[in-house]
């Protein structure tokens, strides 16, 4: 416990940037909530991790770390064995377990259909990385977001690289093991299914799980206040 009222640290998944985290972002600020949302690399697990450190540690102070979607992979290594870190929220998010990947998590319930609504393209440095179509992204990624919206979310998407996706997480440490986590999600994601999300939560030991009706992948960005709720329980409880 401290003190310190934490700074909240968001991080922005697959096919997303930070700009996706707007709606959050204004709404802690309203509530004097110190806030930064990070620009994830999505080019691998242990490198967006390192980067996502570097940025806690130029922080003063106790963080709560805020993951979406393949974000969620991220921050579970980035806090682990991380003091700074006091609090997690998985924002419809993977929360796995040592050796699990983005890829393995997503195929273990039925609901996923975001395999057919991907675009493979080679990259320089080797292997390829993943887009979602243009003609796929509103159904898929954030179908209760309006159209005109959608269609600059999928204009700015950030792509990631499939040794993202398919990596095992590398920590034998899981951060949601030793700090509190939070769920917020959607009982109609069609990127990562609810009864994942339930899986995850409930091995995690969630403090809080928030299931929002009807939401789409997009959660930050079609309702977020309901991700500010679960953001503000792990900050009060910090």
């Amino acid at each position: 416990m401290t003190d310190q009222k934490p700074t909240v640290v968001l991080v922005h998944g697959a096919f997303a940037e930070s700009a996706s985290w707007a709606g959050v972002v204004q709404r802690l600020q309203e509530r004097s909530v110190d806030v930064v949302a990070v620009a994830n690399p999505l080019r691998s697990v242990s490198g967006d991790a390192a980067y996502v450190r570097d940025v806690i540690a130029t922080i003063e102070g106790p963080v709560v770390l805020v993951g979406h979607s393949y974000g969620g992979m991220v921050i579970t290594e980035a806090a682990s064995r991380n003091d700074k870190v006091v609090g997690l929220v998985y924002v419809c998010a993977f929360a796995p377990d040592t050796g699990e990947s983005a890829f393995e998590l997503s195929t273990r319930f039925p609901g996923s259909t975001l395999g057919q609504a991907l675009a493979a393209y080679p990259i320089a440095s080797g292997g390829q990385e993943f887009a979602i179509r243009p003609d796929a992204f509103h159904h898929q990624f954030a179908a209760d977001v309006a159209a005109a919206r959608t269609a600059v979310m999928c204009a700015t998407q950030r792509p990631v690289t499939e040794i993202a996706l398919t990596t095992g997480l590398p920590t034998d440490a899981p951060a949601w093991s030793s700090i509190p986590p939070w769920f917020v999600f959607s009982d109609a994601d069609l990127c990562i299914p609810a009864a994942l999300q339930h899986f995850m939560a409930n091995r995690a030991g969630a403090k809080g799980i928030r299931e929002v009706p009807g939401a789409s992948h997009a959660i930050s960005v079609s309702q977020p206040d309901a991700v500010t709720a679960s953001i503000l329980e792990a900050v009060d409880a910090a």
